[in-house]
């Protein structure tokens, strides 16, 4: 199916998860909207996800909203009746997205080139972006805007935040204050680090200067981790956990000097506010999904835990495995980019 991007009239994005990869998604967006800032854009999005996003200038949503099972589908189908759009975007590799994109009517629909287009993506689409040897996600997903001619892919952020949010944020987080955040939870528990090590790593900023500060959602394994942080750390730690919107920790986000966590979405949504990171790795390679900007900050057991499993040529996103490889990642590590990063935005003001 032939594509004249100068021509298009209408584009269908199909994302629907997770934090962290809508957030690179952004970026995408935003791309495409410098260079077609007519184009008419329809985003096909998860519940949680809209939440972040909502405020998205020049953006139609439609959720999809997992949890409905297979009404979902059918909702999906109803919100899209009767509409066919020029382009799909279908960036998403997984089962329930596959399906999600028989709802949505597209004269092109693009995908992943065939060695990311699994979970039956290939069957569902009629063109493919340029393949990658080691890309980031950030640059898979900027693949899409290339491929409809988009030129200028330099990942740029506007993600807008209600005024009540930001105030919100300015009462937590004064003007030229030195606060250390930390997201010190992941989806699953095996990609957390160790209690007792963010808390040496919220004594050692606090010596700096720094007021530590715990943020995170309202499940009961963020909560437990974040209680046991208090209790290894012997010094006063705020706890924010489960006591924020998204939006609200965007803003935080955005006036924090600097940002711990592990492979989760709060690492990338600090990216997008241009604020450094501190990234946690042992499961992941932090090449590929890493803090986009902030590579030379990452404390990464990555490497180590791959050798003890694979040997030879490893695939590029290969995954370790394992409940235990975060404990690979020492204290002094951590510190080490602390320092550094204290360093940088020192020297950078």
């Amino acid at each position: 199916m032939s594509l004249n991007p100068n021509t298009m009239n209408s584009l269908c994005l199909l994302r629907l998860s997770a934090i962290g990869d809508v957030c690179h998604a952004v970026a995408m967006v935003q791309a495409i909207q410098r260079q077609y800032p007519e184009l008419k854009i329809t985003w096909v999005i998860g519940k949680l996800e809209y939440q972040l996003l909502k405020h998205l200038p020049g953006i139609e949503f439609v959720i999809f909203d997992k949890s409905q099972g297979w009404r979902s589908y059918f909702n999906l189908r109803k919100a899209l009746k009767g509409r066919r759009f020029d382009v799909l975007l279908h960036m998403q590799v997984a089962l329930r997205a596959t399906l999600a994109s028989l709802a949505i009517s597209a004269k092109v629909r693009i995908g992943f080139d065939r060695a990311r287009a699994k979970e039956g993506q290939w069957l569902v689409t009629n063109r493919r972006v340029e393949p990658l040897a080691k890309p980031h996600v950030l640059e898979g997903f900027m693949g899409f805007a290339k491929a409809i001619g988009v030129k200028d892919l330099t990942p740029q952020w506007h993600i807008p935040v209600p005024i009540a949010d930001t105030e919100f944020a300015q009462t937590q987080i004064k003007d030229n204050e030195k606060v250390f955040i930390i997201c010190a939870a992941a989806s699953k528990a095996e990609r957390n680090w160790l209690p007792e090590r963010y808390a040496a790593v919220a004594s050692h900023a606090i010596a700096k200067g720094f007021r530590v500060m715990l943020c995170g959602g309202p499940t009961q394994l963020e909560k437990d981790l974040a209680e046991q942080i208090l209790q290894a750390c012997p010094s006063k730690i705020d706890n924010l956990v489960g006591k924020t919107s998204l939006t609200q920790l965007l803003a935080l986000l955005k006036r924090a000097s600097l940002v711990l966590a592990p492979d989760t979405g709060p690492a990338h949504m600090a990216v997008t506010q241009g604020t450094p990171v501190i990234g946690l790795y042992a499961h992941s390679n932090p090449g590929r999904t890493g803090p986009y900007l902030s590579q030379q900050y990452v404390a990464s057991a990555y490497d180590e835990a791959i050798r003890l499993q694979h040997s030879g040529q490893i695939k590029w996103g290969t995954r370790a495995k394992g409940e235990h490889l975060m404990s690979l990642i020492s204290v002094e590590a951590v510190i080490e980019k602390f320092d550094l990063v204290a360093y940088d935005t020192k020297t950078a003001e």
